[in-house]
């Protein structure tokens, strides 16, 4: 049995020990703040990402599945049926919609190699030195500053059939006139050769920024090697713009499947539906014929068409990387 000094010597040392600890301290304003300070800056972003991009993703597909028309006061729901009309056979709104998928295709094909090759080759001659580069650099850009409105103009009046600058300069060539605007292929040369003269120049910026990236040190080491011009492209240059590679693939695919003023403005859709391209087709149906329901539908499988393109893109560089 412990006697009484001892039980106040034990009294003594606990509370020597309990005035040597340290009290709780209540968190300081100052580090809450400090905590809640990415929050703060990602709150504007989060706010009009909402407002202006998920609400209305969201509210978008309730109109797909809903007989909508907006003159109208009844809009019956119809579940998946604006889908499965577009794969039914014999449907109208199904034939038009896949053929102007087929025509967005069609562009993409011929628009996104020339959009990843020819704004390459510009990139490499903008990256030397030599008098008048930074007046040739804002050349080359300057079309992509332009609005789609004015390209349209510009090119249906470049390319009349009747009276347009072109036809006008091959007929003083002795040259018959072509059918710019009407008649395939011509049609998609024209739209093609607007939309690249109009955007490789943003393109060609991308690219150069990725080039000065790629440091001076490996292309004179490869020359120390004896490597020649098409070593070091191959070797070095591709390799070093693989990220600036995914980006541009990437974004042309996606910028040349959402092609529209370009068609509506320039071709009309001519010849017949041949150049309506998906877009274009969406917004007559919805705008147009007032028939949103169908609109909102062929707008997100269209959605899910450019996400398995992108999905492939990434997954061909991943491969090429491995």
């Amino acid at each position: 049995m412990s006697t009484q000094p001892e039980q106040l010597a034990e009294t003594g040392t606990l509370r020597q020990q309990h005035q040597r600890e340290p009290a709780p301290v209540a968190a300081a304003p100052g580090r809450r703040l400090e905590a809640l300070t990415p929050y703060l800056f990602l709150a504007p972003y989060l706010l009009l990402f909402t407002v202006f991009v998920l609400v209305p993703a969201i509210y978008g597909f309730w109109i797909s599945l809903h007989s909508w028309d907006f003159l109208l006061p009844a809009k019956p729901f119809v579940g998946l049926q604006n889908y499965t009309s577009l794969f039914t056979e014999g449907s109208l709104t199904g034939f038009n919609f896949w053929q102007s998928m087929r025509a967005t295709w069609t562009f993409v094909a011929y628009s996104v190699p020339l959009l990843l090759v020819i704004p390459l080759l510009v990139a490499l001659v903008l990256n030397r030195s030599f008098p008048g580069r930074t007046v040739f650099r804002a050349i080359y850009f300057a079309p992509y500053v332009l609005g789609v409105a004015v390209i349209g103009i510009l090119f249906r009046f470049l390319l009349d059939t009747n009276i347009g600058l072109l036809n006008s300069f091959l007929g003083a060539l002795g040259i018959d006139r072509i059918a710019w605007l009407s008649e395939i292929p011509w049609v998609w040369v024209s739209l093609v050769g607007a939309t690249v003269w109009w955007t490789l120049g943003f393109n060609a910026i991308i690219y150069l920024a990725g080039l000065q990236d790629i440091g001076r040190d490996q292309y004179e080491a490869a020359e120390v090697d004896g490597a020649n011009a098409w070593n070091k492209f191959w070797h070095i240059t591709i390799p070093g713009l693989r990220p600036v590679l995914v980006l541009v693939t990437t974004i042309t695919i996606l910028a040349s499947a959402n092609m529209f003023g370009q068609s509506l403005l320039i071709s009309q859709g001519a010849p017949g539906n041949a150049t309506r391209t998906a877009i274009m087709y969406i917004a007559e149906e919805g705008l147009g014929s007032f028939r949103m329901g169908n609109a909102a539908a062929m707008s997100y499988l269209l959605m899910l068409f450019l996400i398995a393109t992108s999905l492939a893109v990434f997954a061909f560089f991943r491969r090429w990387e491995d």
